[in-house]
């Protein structure tokens, strides 16, 4: 790739990302969309963290789990006990992270 084709990437790249990002902010007012978008809307965030985990858990090197033995799904299972116990976000996160450090370091998972 020359530099002129990597300017002309970069710049076309850099324009879509504003316009795909400043589109909800050129309005003057608000734009109307029906209940159900918005009701919908609401789920996004929470999708979107589904979409990128659960394939993290479940799949390694493309394919599922054949085993029990994997510290992703103890980890996993840890944090989620600690979350349904306690409901704090930050003892959830160091939960799971210390299951698996535990997993991978003492067990060798």
């Amino acid at each position: 790739m020359s530099s002129r084709e990597a300017i002309v990437a970069i710049v076309g790249l850099a324009a879509i990302t504003l316009l795909t990002r400043a589109f909800f902010l050129i309005p003057d007012r608000d734009l109307p969309l029906p209940a159900w978008l918005r009701e919908g809307l609401r789920y996004t965030p929470l999708a979107a963290l589904v979409a990128v985990a659960v394939p993290e858990v479940l799949l390694t090197d493309g394919l599922f789990l054949d085993t029990w033995r994997d510290a992703k799904l103890w980890s996993v299972a840890a944090a989620t006990a600690y979350y349904f116990w306690r409901r704090g976000i930050l003892g959830t996160i160091v939960t799971g992270t210390a299951a698996m450090l535990a997993m991978r370091i003492g067990l060798g998972w």
